[in-house]
C-alpha cells in the first residue's frame, strides 16, 4: 500500500464506464476511488464535498457538461486536477476543455496502465495530452499563427516556462535556476503577458505544444 494514495472522483454519465474505471483503479496500490457522479453539476458538488486529488471527467454529459463543470470548479478555486477522459474526439472540444482548466485530455480507449500513469502525472502537476490530442492543438495553433509569439521570449523565460510545464512551483524554479522567488514571479508575469495567456496552466500547455518540456 502506498504511503499516500491519490484520491480520485469519477464523473461520467454512463454507469458501465464508471464501474469499469472503478474496477481497474481499485487494484492500483496508490489510487483510491472516493466517489462517483453522473453529470457535471453533481461532479462539482461531489468535488467540493470530497476534495479529491484528481477528477476523471467526461466532456459530453446531459445537463451540465464537462466544460461547464471545469469552469465551475475553477471559479470555486477547487484544487483538484481534472483529467478529461472522453470518447469525443473532435478537435473543437479539446481547446475549450484545456482553457477551462483541464490538466490533461485522453481518450477512453487509452490503455488502462497508461490511464493510471496519466492520473499520477496530472497529480504530480504535469500537463498530460495523448499524442493525437497534442497534434490537434499544434495544428490549431499553427492555423491561427500563434507559434510566432514564442520568439519574443528570452532564453531565461524559456527555461522558466519549461519548468512550469514540469509542474514546478515558483520556489522550486527559483531553487533550480538559482534565482529569487520575486525574480521568478516577474519572469512568469512576463511570459503570460508575451504569450497572451491567462495562467500557469495555459503556460504549461503552451510549453507542451512547443516542445519546451524537459
Amino acid at each position: 500500500m502506498a504511503d499516500k494514495q491519490i484520491r480520485v472522483l469519477l464523473v461520467d454519465d454512463h454507469q458501465v464506464v464508471r464501474r469499469g474505471l472503478r474496477t481497474f483503479l481499485e487494484v492500483q496500490d496508490d489510487i483510491e476511488v472516493v466517489g462517483e457522479a453522473s453529470d457535471g453539476a453533481e461532479g462539482v458538488d461531489r468535488a467540493e464535498e470530497l476534495r479529491p486529488d484528481v477528477v476523471l471527467m467526461d466532456v459530453k454529459m446531459p445537463g451540465t457538461d464537462g466544460i461547464e463543470a471545469l469552469k465551475r470548479l475553477r471559479a470555486l478555486d477547487n484544487p483538484a486536477k481534472v483529467l478529461v477522459v472522453t470518447s469525443f474526439t473532435e478537435q473543437r472540444t479539446v481547446v475549450p476543455a484545456l482553457r477551462a482548466g483541464a490538466a490533461g485530455y485522453v481518450y477512453k480507449d487509452i490503455d488502462p496502465d497508461a490511464l493510471a500513469g496519466a492520473i499520477r502525472s496530472v497529480h504530480a502537476g504535469h500537463v498530460l495530452l495523448q499524442p493525437e490530442v497534442a497534434g490537434a492543438l499544434l495544428a490549431q495553433e499553427d492555423s491561427h499563427g500563434g507559434t510566432g509569439r514564442g520568439s519574443t521570449l528570452t532564453e531565461r523565460e524559456r527555461e522558466v516556462l519549461g519548468l512550469i510545464a514540469d509542474g514546478r512551483s515558483n520556489r522550486e524554479i527559483a531553487r533550480a535556476l538559482v534565482l529569487s522567488e520575486k525574480t521568478v514571479k516577474t519572469h512568469v508575469s512576463n511570459i503570460l503577458m508575451k504569450l497572451d495567456l491567462a495562467d500557469r496552466t495555459q503556460a504549461a500547455l503552451w510549453a507542451v505544444r512547443h516542445g519546451l518540456t524537459h
